[in-house]
């Protein structure tokens, strides 16, 4: 996916508020637009367009995006908790603008969690190994039904269903 169209989908809120962020952080500019943009290219080599659904391949996109945040930051200044709170933050903000309904939203911060989870033992892994793990924990992954059933499995991806 071109970089400059996932930039024009954005909301002017969502721009302004990236904007301050990386302002902050100018240092993770790179590695954050890197990690997105590989993210979404993996995603559609593995799932085609149901990455953007509700099924395996939306669980492998979360996890998959937070573990790249962490990893290409991780590269800057090895630490392994900053890398974490800035995929944590990237991620959080992403959530929080997009319009999701609350199980949605529940299970994308969930996966999101997982992902950054499964950084610590991947960090040290190449991408095609991570690409790998990921998915294979993807397709592991357990159907959800409401908010209280993710809380049962805290270290699973979880899912609302499988798209044909």
């Amino acid at each position: 996916m071109n970089l400059i169209a996932v930039i024009r989908r954005l909301s002017l809120k969502e721009i302004l508020s990236l904007i301050v962020l990386l302002v902050q952080y100018p240092l993770y500019i790179f590695p954050t637009l890197r990690a997105t943009k590989q993210t979404l290219n993996i995603c559609n080599i593995e799932y085609k367009d149901s990455h953007h659904l509700h099924g395996k391949g939306n669980a492998f996109r979360h996890a998959l995006w937070n573990v790249l945040l962490a990893l290409y930051t991780f590269r800057i200044h090895k630490n392994v908790q900053k890398s974490i709170k800035w995929a944590e933050r990237i991620t959080d903000l992403h959530e929080e603008l997009a319009p999701n309904n609350s199980l949605e939203k529940a299970m994308d911060l969930h996966n999101n969690a997982v992902g950054r989870a499964f950084f610590g033992g991947l960090k040290n892994h190449t991408l095609n190994e991570i690409v790998v793990e990921v998915k294979q924990r993807a397709e592991c992954g357990i159907v959800i039904r409401t908010i209280l059933d993710i809380e049962q499995y805290k270290k699973d991806l979880v899912y609302l269903a499988e798209e044909n």
